[in-house]
């Protein structure tokens, strides 16, 4: 094993991120950079993917010289990025065909109705345990072949790659000569069935989508190939990728069965360890394979909601009554739990258990009395609900999590995290580094370069920063749910 550090790019939805670490798995260095959020219309979000391929370099640079590495120090390179994001470009030029569109984005809503109205959607759930949703990457891919010039063409002729963003950057790193994603991005796409393994014929002639597209699915820990001298100053092996979600359940060290994760980034995932069992929700959840590592598959129950540090960033730049996220905390603390005003962020619909694209967010109950302080408390509370939301569904689904360990940037707020305890009725564990995400790429790039010998070695590194347990007593819990569940109802589309 050559050099003394491991390397983890973080591409998220908002910025990119790159941390270097020891063979310990302590942080050395890391540099982050924001970049721009493009919405040509109500409903659709893009990305330029010059500027989030420029923004990893950047960091990538920063980190490596703040650490004082050169390519010859690094290990090994994981990737973790923003699932579903959908990037087509041209195999020889490396150019995009169009912007990179956003798991966020809406624009194939319509498009999603008329499969369900064929009755395609048992079909699709059965071999992705995903829904017909413009979440997911294949439709999204649909849309640029029927919507850009010359595309359908030139993709059939296979003079064009699709990729999710790790796969994109895989080909960017080693320079063009490595199309590949692994099995956790691959399930998110619809494409890909989940239980034989393989991109699924029957999926691709629905969404009339060309198989030589389409990039190879290794495991999670895999040798990706080499990134070139150009990235980095020398040639580095990339040895792990999984989708955010994905590695968050791995930073969290979530190997054993019914470990369960939250991560409060732009949005809100909860994502629980089912095993070798992929476990059908009745309740509108999410089958996804949590992890794919020396072959073997380990599925899991996951739920998603669209909006959750986004509130936060909707509170600071378009309402304008923060200036800073992290005074949620102090707001919250001053105003105590807030009883008769509900936030719905539905700002891109609603995301699960509810599936209801078109529904829009909006704020119920105020009166004369009511101010920004109550705003913004109902705007953390929110982010509470929908989790309540999730795990409810997951338990009816028979997965009944004793403890939720949490990471993302919303964990730093300790007021938040009590009111997720009350509200769950569960103990809630924050992490010593509550970067779970970007921490899961770096230990499935060291478990495939050597560094770690074993997810159970992984997982003897997870400490405990704080245990919240719940307080709260069942009357207020249920008053507190009673009028959430009411202010969704009244948002909702397909009630």
């Amino acid at each position: 094993m050559k050099g003394k550090f491991l390397l983890a790019i973080d591409q998220g939805t908002s910025s990119s991120r790159t941390v270097i670490y020891d063979h310990d798995a302590r942080a050395v260095a890391s540099a982050q950079q924001e970049f721009e959020q493009i919405y040509p219309q109500p409903g659709w979000v893009e990305h330029d993917p010059e500027a989030i391929w420029g923004t990893v370099t950047a960091v990538t640079r920063s980190a490596m010289q703040k650490a004082a590495a050169a390519a010859t120090d690094i290990s090994a390179i994981g990737i973790t990025n923003q699932r579903e994001t959908t990037v087509i470009w041209d195999r020889d030029t490396g150019k995009c065909v169009y912007n990179a569109i956003v798991w966020q984005d809406r624009r194939t809503a319509e498009y999603c109705q008329g499969l369900k109205n064929r009755g395609l959607e048992s079909m699709v759930s059965d071999k992705t345990g995903l829904r017909l949703d413009p979440y997911f990457s294949g439709t999204k891919i649909a849309w640029v072949l029927d919507n850009i010039d010359g595309v359908r063409e030139r993709a059939t002729a296979g003079k064009l790659a699709f990729g999710t963003i790790d796969c994109f950057l895989l080909w960017r790193l080693t320079g063009g000569r490595v199309h590949a994603t692994d099995a956790t991005n691959a399930s998110r796409t619809l494409l890909f069935n989940i239980h034989t393994q393989d991109w699924d014929d029957e999926l691709l002639a629905m969404l009339s989508i060309p198989r030589a597209l389409l990039p190879d699915v290794q495991d999670c820990a895999a040798d990706y190939g080499m990134a070139s001298d150009d990235c980095l100053g020398g040639e580095v092996p990339i040895c792990g990728i999984a989708g955010d979600q994905q590695a968050a359940l791995i930073g969290q060290a979530g190997f054993e069965p019914g470990m369960t994760k939250s991560t409060y980034g732009t949005g809100c995932f909860v994502v629980a360890n089912t095993g070798g069992d992929a476990l059908r929700s009745d309740n509108q959840l999410l089958t996804t394979i949590a992890m794919r590592i020396d072959g073997d598959v380990t599925y899991g129950l996951e739920g998603s909601v669209f909006v959750a540090g986004s509130a936060m960033q909707w509170l600071r730049d378009e309402l304008r009554v923060i200036d800073l996220a992290p005074e949620s905390e102090a707001i919250a603390r001053g105003t105590g739990v807030v009883e008769d005003v509900y936030v719905v962020p539905a700002f891109a619909g609603l995301g699960a258990p509810y599936w209801d694209p078109d529904a829009r967010g909006a704020i119920l109950g105020l009166t004369r009395g009511s101010g920004r302080d109550d705003v913004v408390t109902a705007t953390l509370q929110a982010v509470a609900f929908q989790t309540c939301d999730l795990i409810d569904a997951m338990s009816q689904d028979g997965i009944k999590p004793s403890v939720i360990r949490v990471d993302g940037g919303m964990v730093a707020n300790d007021w938040f995290l009590q009111f997720l305890s009350d509200v769950l009725d569960i103990p809630v564990e924050r992490p010593d580094n509550v970067e779970s995400t970007v921490l899961g790429a770096a230990y499935l790039a060291g478990y495939q370069a050597g560094v770690f010998s074993s997810p159970a070695a992984i997982g003897d590194l997870w400490q405990r920063d704080a245990l919240f347990e719940p307080h709260m007593d069942a009357d207020q819990r249920e008053r507190l749910l009673a009028g959430w569940n009411d202010a969704v109802r009244r948002v909702r589309t397909d009630r």
